[in-house]
């Protein structure tokens, strides 16, 4: 995989991925940046939630399963000194439709321990929650 980020002026950054698509970052003021994009931390939170977002996806298609809708929170915990990487990340993963909560389950975790290539490059705890059509579950995966 190969990527190239240019610096624009200021704290802004724009890149273009291997697969052609264009990206910017920038910082807040207060850091010198112009809130031209986003920051690259939250990027990371993003990276999270769609590499296992598509896992689930692929997984429960591949059970014969599609919800109606899908949606994540992801928040993560930063540390406070420097390099300030995130230290915790947690997930809560959103169902509508007809999905037996067993293969929702069976999803995440495949995902979790299994799939996600960005979760595992990071040195965070992940945790996993998750709700069907408005249920939420207490259960921590």
């Amino acid at each position: 995989m190969q990527a190239t980020v240019r610096w624009d002026k200021n704290m802004a950054f724009s890149g273009e991925t291997a697969t052609g698509h264009l990206l910017k970052m920038d910082s807040a003021p207060e850091f010198g940046g112009m809130n031209t994009g986003p920051r690259p931390t939250e990027l990371v939170l993003h990276a999270v939630a769609g590499c296992t977002g598509m896992d689930i996806i692929s997984i429960l298609k591949k059970m014969r399963l599609e919800p109606t809708s899908f949606e994540m929170d992801i928040e993560g915990e930063r540390a406070a000194e420097h390099p300030k990487r995130f230290t915790e990340i947690s997930l809560h993963y959103r169902f509508e439709g007809d999905l037996p909560e067993e293969k929702v389950i069976r999803a995440i975790e495949l995902s979790k321990e299994k799939y996600c290539s960005v979760a595992h490059s990071l040195n965070a705890e992940i945790t996993a929650f998750y709700s069907i059509n408005g249920i939420k579950s207490e259960r921590k995966l």
